[in-house]
């Protein structure tokens, strides 16, 4: 379900690196050229325009646009451009090193993703960085954070439909159990969440909403203060719903008093190929405002258009 517009006849990459090499050439750079190619390019396709781009010129397509761009229209090309598993070790690891909202990146990384995907980010990370995520994810947290986090970007859930019933009813037991316990980082909470598949989890939520009577969440509103309550509640929406997490995501990041563009920066450019058509149904629905309309309204030049060529507003 993405909205990201591709030309129906793409030009070869040759001539989209050719292309970008002209818009990096002479008195200032051509920054209309380079969203006209790079935002309307699928992955696979960018990562043909960078290795033909090193091929020809003799220099990463990336170390380029970091020398002709700025800013946060440079942060939203550099990390668009970057294939999906690079772009997510990247973030994953620029969140162990920053110490605001740093665990929610991660979280939203290990469970956002499919299995696959996260297997392909923690290879990337390895490459990368000579070290693996789960290290530097537990040498950066403490306490029920990283007791939490580690496991989450260790897994590798079962990514079929099938679902146990009896199982569910069982697990949703444990999970009120706990919760009335207000034992809230009890190892089973934590084995549950980051070992079940995406479909056991939904449907044993689901018990646990009907036979309960509220949403495990509202049962973990309990403290709104409590940073790792916040954390559980906005996993199990990852893990459940990610496009009402990307929402609320993308509305604080707009809301702010003053923008967070590295939120919105980082939302936009992970979701674009992904389900970007549901988080804007989900934001319209919400804020009973379009997401293209909220975006111009809170950013400008370059960076609005990168933006809005991401989700499906741009000119194609």
């Amino acid at each position: 379900m993405a909205t990201l517009k591709v030309p129906a006849h793409v030009p070869p990459p040759s001539e989209d690196a050719e292309q970008l090499h002209k818009a990096f050439q002479g008195w200032g750079t051509n920054e209309s050229l380079i969203i006209s190619i790079l935002a309307h390019r699928n992955a696979p396709q960018r990562n043909l325009i960078r290795q033909t781009y090193a091929e020809a010129y003799g220099e990463d397509l990336l170390i380029a646009l970091d020398k002709e761009l700025s800013s946060d229209f440079e942060r939203s090309v550099l990390l668009w451009t970057l294939d999906p598993a690079e772009r997510d070790a990247y973030l994953a690891n620029e969140a162990t090193k920053k110490f605001t909202s740093s665990n929610w990146v991660l979280m939203e990384i290990a469970c956002t993703r499919s299995s696959v995907e996260l297997f392909k980010v923690r290879q990337a990370y390895h490459a990368r960085y000579k070290r693996s995520i789960e290290e530097d994810v537990a040498y950066h947290t403490t306490g029920d954070f990283r007791k939490l986090l580690v496991p989450l970007v260790s897994a590798f859930r079962y990514e079929g439909q099938e679902v146990n019933l009896t199982l569910a009813k069982s697990e949703a037991k444990i999970l009120h159990e706990k919760i009335s316990n207000k034992a809230y980082n009890d190892d089973e909470i934590i084995r549950i969440l980051s070992t079940r598949s995406k479909a056991q989890l939904n449907a044993t939520l689901n018990h646990y909403n009907n036979t309960f009577g509220n949403a495990i969440n509202k049962n973990l509103k309990v403290d709104p203060k409590d940073e790792f309550l916040k954390l559980l509640r906005a996993t199990i929406k990852c893990l459940t719903c990610p496009e009402k997490y990307f929402e609320n995501v993308l509305r604080l990041a707009i809301n702010k008093l003053g923008t967070d563009e590295w939120a919105l920066t980082r939302v936009v450019t992970t979701r674009a190929e992904v389900d970007m058509q549901r988080i804007k149904e989900e934001y319209h629905r919400r804020n009973s405002v379009p997401l293209d309309r909220a975006i111009s309204g809170d950013t400008s030049g370059d960076y609005e258009k990168m933006l809005l060529a991401l989700i499906g507003h741009g000119d194609a």
